[in-house]
């Protein structure tokens, strides 16, 4: 079943990247800025990082400093990662990892289109990093975790590769109670974050079980019922109104490439279902111990 997962979650994310979504268009600066990211900063990367999958802004909290080398795990079109390199500045460094080719394609044509010099992208699963042990300061991560099948998996692996008093900073979706059958066993609700999301608790259990220290997992109080706000085609030339938000169309009767359909599920799911009852968007914060009788 995890194979099954993973190759979804990789179809449905290259189309997302070969989409015509970005900044660009109204819907996705709408969903971008309702999870927490400012218009200047959207301004300040280039507009195809943001392809409106966001949950959250975790360069808003991670208290990243220069100098550091950090790691946007499921990095995307590199919306943090350009965040971040703006941050850790020249002597600091930003590595994005991506499983999706296309997503790094697209990714990498925006490191080039911004000539940044301190970011890399790395194709590779968030379970299996290719960095060195003891490499990293902070690992971020956008609503991507909530996708692994095995996040403790995830969650020793970001232990192995931060240094000693290094911390871990996430945006992702989690849980506040259980969810109905018919969206805990639709796949599709897997890949738009919701079905693969585990319960806050078992969040905190499990950071602390990988060797965490000072672990958090805050409820953001965003509205989930953001993704709405666009539909990457449906009704196209009729937009309509979905949970009382508009639906921004990506194109108007002539689809963009490869144009996924990931945002029309999310919307149909919130059509049929209040998630913010079930899940929440959150802020997940932990710190590597500097010394093994740091825990706590």
């Amino acid at each position: 079943m995890s194979e099954t997962i993973r190759e979804a979650v990789q179809e449905q994310y290259a189309s997302v990247a070969q989409s015509g979504l970005s900044s660009s268009v109204e819907g996705v600066r709408a969903i971008a800025e309702a999870f927490g990211y400012t218009p200047e900063q959207l301004a300040a990367v280039p507009a195809d990082a943001n392809m409106g999958v966001s949950c959250g802004n975790p360069t808003a909290f991670a208290s990243l400093k220069p100098g550091e080398v950090i790691v946007d795990l499921g990095c995307g079109g590199g919306l943090d990662v350009f965040l971040a390199a703006q941050q850790v500045g020249p002597t600091g460094k930003a590595i994005g990892i991506d499983m999706t080719p296309e997503m790094l394609d697209r990714a990498r044509r925006n490191a080039t289109k911004a000539e940044a010099k301190n970011i890399e992208f790395h194709e590779a699963t968030i379970d299996n990093l290719p960095l060195p042990d003891a490499s990293v300061n902070c690992v971020i991560s956008n609503c991507v975790i909530n996708l692994a099948p095995d996040k403790q998996a995830v969650f020793r692996e970001i232990a192995r590769v931060l240094k000693p008093g290094g911390r871990l900073a996430v945006s992702d979706i989690a849980l506040k109670k259980p969810l109905p059958p018919e969206i805990g066993l639709d796949l599709m609700a897997y890949v738009g974050c919701i079905a693969g999301a585990i319960a806050i608790e078992e969040y905190q259990h499990g950071l602390v079980a990988a060797g965490f220290a000072h672990v958090k997992v805050v409820d953001a109080e965003a509205d989930l019922n953001a993704y709405a706000r666009l539909e990457s085609n449906s009704g196209c030339c009729t937009p309509t109104a979905t949970l009382g938000l508009p639906v921004v169309q990506a194109s108007c009767c002539s689809p963009q490439p490869g144009e996924s359909d990931l945002h029309d599920r999310l919307a149909d799911l919130l059509r049929r279902y209040d998630v913010n009852e079930y899940a929440a968007s959150v802020r997940v914060y932990a710190l590597k111990p500097a010394h093994s009788s740091d825990r706590t």
